[in-house]
């Protein structure tokens, strides 16, 4: 493996590769032969500090912080052209999820980034309602982080929604809403999310 043979060995964590594998599809990264058709498919990899193919083989040198702390893994589009056109079969925006919330777990987040908040406040509606509701996320997330600014930006936009009913102010309620919130506890209970 070439790639890994050009990472620097500072600060490297031995136990990092072994914490992603403990994780659910975490083991797949093992199948990965450095080919870069990850990296070559990805629509935001041109943004990224490090490639999707970059960030596995620094998992697998044990770079955790430099990869918790990357910018790459909130640039995620999760759009699946990675895991999609993997010759190996690897679902590395899965593997981005992982890496998501091991950051947040660990309170490692970015510095120059608001994507962590974002990500947190996002999955923090979803999991509390069952669903996302645009208006609290963009109101939560304003409030968060220093985005009030795009308040101004984005209103002519958001009136335009609500006046063709195309978001509303009360948030849509999902069926069996008891069933979603077991099927949390129990993703909590693994492990999977916090």
């Amino acid at each position: 493996m070439p790639a890994l043979a050009k990472l620097p060995k500072e600060r490297t964590d031995t136990n990092f590769l072994e914490q992603i594998l403990a994780l659910p599809g975490g083991e797949t990264i093992l199948k990965c032969m450095q080919c870069g058709t990850c990296s070559g498919s990805c629509p935001t990899s041109y943004q990224m500090d490090y490639t999707p193919r970059r960030i596995i083989a620094m998992i697998r040198a044990g770079m955790k912080e430099q990869v918790l702390r990357s910018a790459a893994i909130w640039l995620c589009a999760s759009c699946y052209s990675c895991s999609v056109r993997c010759p190996r079969g690897i679902e590395f925006t899965e593997i981005m999820y992982l890496l998501k919330s091991l950051a947040i777990k660990e309170n490692i987040l970015p510095e120059k980034h608001d994507s962590s908040t974002f990500y947190r406040v996002f999955s923090d509606i979803v999991i509390d309602t069952g669903r996302l509701n645009e208006n609290k996320l963009i109101a939560r997330y304003s409030f968060e982080t220093d985005a009030s600014r795009l308040w101004k930006q984005f209103a002519p936009l958001g009136f335009k929604l609500l006046l063709r009913r195309r978001i509303s102010f009360i948030p849509a309620k999902i069926k069996n809403k008891e069933e979603f919130r077991r099927l949390i506890q129990n993703a909590r209970i693994r492990g999977d999310i916090q």
